[in-house]
């Protein structure tokens, strides 16, 4: 996206700190975002029940890059980007940008029109700027439709308003821009795909289709342009992302409160990812897992008995009251590796209430540690959910 484009685009949306809404779609935002509430809820209705959709029971045959696209024919769908950036300047940047696909019905009757809604998508978009130190994110959600949203079947191309991700060749190109904050980004993989758990079936408890595939590109040099702030210029930057693919009809268990996801790009070229799911009790799932990714992309599933998560400070939400991790200690002892985490700033919380319904802890961060004997530094993305409010039952 050219630097204009970055900038002009703001235009086309409602002046006011925090409300960056096309004008057009401020009736459907609304409209949505009650459908939304009501199809999260363990009480929804029958439209959105899970026995009408697929689930995720077994180890599925791949596809890419048509994998990397839309499968209407399960309930939930998320495509999650995110990353750490530098500019010329040594300013340092983290991003999050993820499409979320809900499905209402899971066909259209026979006498449909193009507006006809079988799904809704919502998105976020956050961007952390440690030289200002501010953090700035926002919400959309919109019904499917001409101009409005959608996601293609044949390879990824997921848009919801003018924010865009799309694959060209085997690159991915990001486009978001509101009032406050802009991204251009072109993310070149240099690892393969990577399928965590069995073939790409990653369990989220032990009842069956309780589960979700799950793919991801996690290592993938990236370049483009930012702007964070209303009055600023868009900056050239690069880094290194990391996309998420999931889909899945009824992941969470109604005992589920929520889960502590890591993703971490290591010094020394590996990858790292985890998640434990967290019980209303306070015990973890058995389900809880995780996959490390060696440099030249081959990798291997962790259990739950592989790694521990330490948890050594808290930071609380003036915002929501949430009390929220907000130092780590990860261990996984078979690959000699040990890690002290903490956040590039504390408030990194998204009150997405008026889209996915869910307040949540997003943001980047930072760590050093020691890896096979030597130093290591990683950064990465650490995403905390269910801290200011269960989330059991409600994907």
């Amino acid at each position: 996206m050219p630097e204009k484009k970055l900038v002009a685009a703001e235009g086309q949306h409602k002046k006011g700190r925090g409300q960056p809404v096309f004008e057009r779609t401020r009736h459907i935002w609304k409209v949505v975002s009650l459908a939304v509430a009501a199809m999260l809820s363990p009480y929804g209705g029958n439209e959105t029940g899970a026995s009408e959709w697929l689930r995720a029971v077994e180890p599925r045959s791949w596809s890419f890059p048509r994998d990397h696209g839309a499968h209407p024919e399960y309930r939930t769908e998320w495509w999650y980007f995110t990353g750490c950036l530098l500019d010329a300047y040594g300013n340092r940047y983290g991003y999050q940008l993820t499409f979320f696909r809900q499905g209402i019905r899971k066909e259209l009757p026979v006498q449909s029109t193009p507006w006809s809604v079988r799904d809704v998508f919502l998105a976020h978009f956050a961007l952390t700027d440690l030289s200002s130190k501010t953090f700035r994110w926002t919400e959309r959600a919109s019904r499917t439709g001409p101009g409005l949203a959608g996601a293609d079947s044949a390879g990824m191309d997921v848009w919801v308003l003018n924010w865009r991700a799309r694959m060209e060749g085997e690159q991915i190109l990001l486009e978001a821009v509101d009032e406050e904050k802009g991204l251009s980004l072109r993310l070149r993989p240099t690892k393969p795909v990577v399928l965590h758990g069995e073939g790409g079936l990653s369990r989220k408890g032990e009842r069956e289709g309780q589960a979700s595939y799950y793919a991801s590109l996690t290592a993938l040099d990236t370049t483009g342009l930012i702007r964070s702030g209303r009055d600023s210029r868009p900056v050239e930057v690069r880094g290194k992302s990391w996309f998420d693919h999931e889909f899945g009809s009824n992941q969470l268990g109604p005992d589920q409160r929520g889960w502590d996801w890591f993703g971490l790009h290591l010094s020394d070229g590996r990858d790292l990812m985890i998640y434990h799911l967290r019980r209303e009790d306070g015990s973890l799932d058995p389900a809880s897992s995780g996959t490390l990714v060696e440099p030249e992309g081959i990798w291997r599933h962790l259990a739950l008995q592989d790694f521990s998560v330490e948890v050594t400070g808290h930071w609380r939400s003036p915002k929501s009251g949430g009390l929220y991790p907000s130092r780590w200690r990860i261990r996984v002892p078979s690959l000699e590796l040990e890690v002290e985490l903490a956040p590039l700033m504390p408030d990194q919380e998204l009150l997405a209430e008026s889209s996915t319904g869910v307040i949540y802890w997003e943001g980047a961060v930072e760590g050093k540690g020691r890896s096979r004997g030597r130093q290591v530094t990683c950064e990465g993305y650490v995403e905390l959910t269910g801290y200011a409010g269960s989330l059991a039952g409600t994907f």
